[in-house]
Parts: C-alpha cells; structure tokens; sequence
C-alpha cells in the first residue's frame, strides 16, 4: 500500500477543518470542523500503523483512544452549545465573543471614561 494516498488525503480533511474552525461563525459547524481534524488524525494512525507493520498495532489503538474523547468532547461541546443557545438565543460565535468581552461597559469609553470607577480609582486618582 502506498503511504502518499492516505495521507494526502488526511492532509486535505484537516485543511478543511481548520478552514472550517478558523472561518466559521456557528458554534455547531466548528465542533464538526474539530472532529473532521480528528478524524484525519485518526487516518494518519491507521495508515502509518499498517505502512509500519507494527506487531502490537499501536496506531490502531491510538485511534480508538482518540476516537473515545472525541465522542466525549463533542457530548460535552453540544452540551454547552445547547446551554449558551438556550441562555443568549444564539450560537453565533462572534455575537458570544462580543457580549462576554464587555458585558457592563460602554461601547465608547470617550463618552464615559471614570463611568465604573470605583474607591480605589478615586483614591489613585487624587494622590496623582
């Protein structure tokens, strides 16, 4: 078996899941994305395990690991999207960004900037 089909193709899965991670705005499209980079680990693996003709079948063993926290990791990140979903009404990710940055601040600090000062401002402030 040549080792350049397999791992051309698992090249091509992880390009397209990190495309997938890095330009996607859905939470749930990033979490496949994820697992499409998971899986082209999972390819590479094999195919090295089978090119190696390992004895113990290290490769194939790893993959099964790898594909246990998977599994986990995707229960739990849906979980979570499902909770934030149902808390803010959206899985946007840049609109969950937005509002987790800045939650209680003016947009424009021109406008206010000693709005949410507090003692120890004030206290700074007059021994300056």
């Amino acid at each position: 078996m040549h080792l350049a089909y397999p791992a051309v193709l698992a090249a091509l899965l992880f390009c397209t899941g990190l495309y997938g991670v890095l330009a996607r705005r859905n939470a749930i499209l990033v979490l496949m994305s994820v697992e499409l980079m998971l899986n082209a680990v999972n390819l590479n693996l094999v195919a090295f395990d089978v090119w190696l003709r390992d004895a113990l079948h290290a490769g194939q063993a790893l993959t099964l690991f790898t594909i246990a926290v998977a599994a986990a990791e995707i229960g739990i990140g849906l979980a979570i999207v499902l909770m934030v979903h149902r808390n803010r009404g959206t899985a946007d990710i840049d609109r969950l960004r937005d509002t987790a940055e800045h939650p209680h601040e003016d947009p424009d600090p021109d406008t206010a900037p000693h709005a949410h000062a507090g003692p120890h401002d004030e206290k700074a402030e007059a021994a300056a």
